[in-house]
């Protein structure tokens, strides 16, 4: 989950365990393997070394057989539409199997869509009538035909994954901004409680607490809405949603008002010039952005490191404060940041009301 090496010494070994729990052995032929679970020591996830078994791809679901895991899901699945307003909705289930849960997805109001890697289960999903397409997310711009979606599910399926980074990443491309997704997973904060030893098998390479669940789903762009455990305390259950990117559209009118701000301000004092107080990373963002290299006289900061330097991008010079007994200029604009009210009660005391003094604050510019 995070790339960095698993420790040296395992957390568990286990002997002669079964070398899949799918795809049964005829005879008795068959040997059985090793298995070494680890902790990674940086995010605490649990997971084994072994190379994931050649079926990982696919989605085999004995819960098909079960009445009562079928009217589970039928409850959960309604809940989770109506809550989250999914009615019509395109849905994508990420490994769908022979279109167990599709069905009853499709049946609790969304627009239902299927992936699945499997050949025969993606044929016997059409023969259903359900619209399931074959391949496995793999890849951060994998591509998905009919995207973007609204919503997605993976329902004990991502404790397979070699990669879960690349998937979570692959799905999140195909998905609508601020999609929902319902996301399960087999709990291992059960399994540490009740010492459940039998839950280890080859099949699952990760083992997902809640707080590994969510940095795994932090990391690939989403955000977690609520945790429970269902299905008497096997399986944790995440809904979800794709993180939105940060609303920057108000930005530009920001800079404008105060590009014309400062323009106006800069006017009012003709021949004898504007300067600026300060050459932190405030006012060199603001000259750059705002254009001020030929508005701008000079600047001065109280640093001597950075006096008799220019400030970058825009080069204009920095001097000292005793600059401006020298070359006193009609206005100082303050862009000292937390430290600007300081800067303009020295300019007050050393000049007086001889130089007009504005400050940039994060509304404008005020007059002191």
């Amino acid at each position: 989950m995070c790339a960095k090496p698993l420790p040296q010494t395992h957390l568990l070994h286990f002997r002669n365990m079964p070398k899949a729990a799918q795809h049964l052995p005829d005879d008795r032929s068959d040997a059985g393997i090793d298995l070494d679970v680890y902790q990674c020591v940086s995010c605490g996830l649990v997971q084994i070394s072994n190379e994931p078994v050649s079926y990982y791809k696919e989605v085999i679901r004995a819960a098909a057989f079960s009445e009562e895991m079928k009217a589970f899901r039928r409850k959960q699945f309604g809940e989770f539409v109506r809550n989250h307003a999914l009615q019509g909705k395109k849905l994508i289930e990420i490994g769908c199997g022979r279109g167990e849960y599709l069905a009853l997805l499709q049946e609790a109001g969304v627009d239902a869509y299927g992936l699945e890697y499997a050949d025969q289960s993606v044929r016997d999903c059409i023969c259903q009538g359900l619209r399931v397409s074959h391949g496995f997310v793999d890849s951060p711009d994998y591509e998905l035909a009919q995207a973007p979606f609204d919503a997605f599910a993976v329902l004990n399926f991502l404790e397979h994954w070699p990669d879960p980074n690349a998937s979570l990443s692959g799905i999140a491309h195909n998905l609508s901004d601020e999609a929902i997704g319902l996301v399960e997973v087999p709990n291992f904060d059960m399994i540490l409680k009740k010492n459940l030893f039998t839950e280890f098998i080859i099949d699952h390479i990760l083992y997902f607490t809640r707080e590994t669940l969510e940095t795994l789903l932090r990391l690939n762009g989403f955000e977690v809405i609520e945790f429970t455990e269902v299905w008497h305390g096997y399986i944790i259950s995440a809904v979800v949603r794709k993180r939105a990117s940060c609303d920057v559209s108000a930005f530009d009118g920001s800079r404008q008002r105060l590009k014309m701000e400062i323009d106006n301000f800069v006017c009012q004092h003709g021949d004898r010039g504007v300067a600026i107080w300060g050459a932190g990373h405030q006012s060199l963002a603001a000259i750059a952005l705002l254009g001020l290299s030929r508005e701008i006289k000079y600047v001065v900061d109280s640093a001597p490191f950075k006096q008799n330097k220019f400030t970058p991008a825009s080069h204009i010079p920095i001097f000292s404060p005793d600059r401006l007994k020298i070359d006193l200029v009609g206005a100082i604009i303050i862009m000292a940041a937390s430290y600007s009210d300081e800067v303009a009660r020295i300019i007050r005391c050393e000049w007086g009301d001889s130089i007009q003094v504005a400050i940039l604050r994060d509304y404008g510019l005020e007059s002191v």
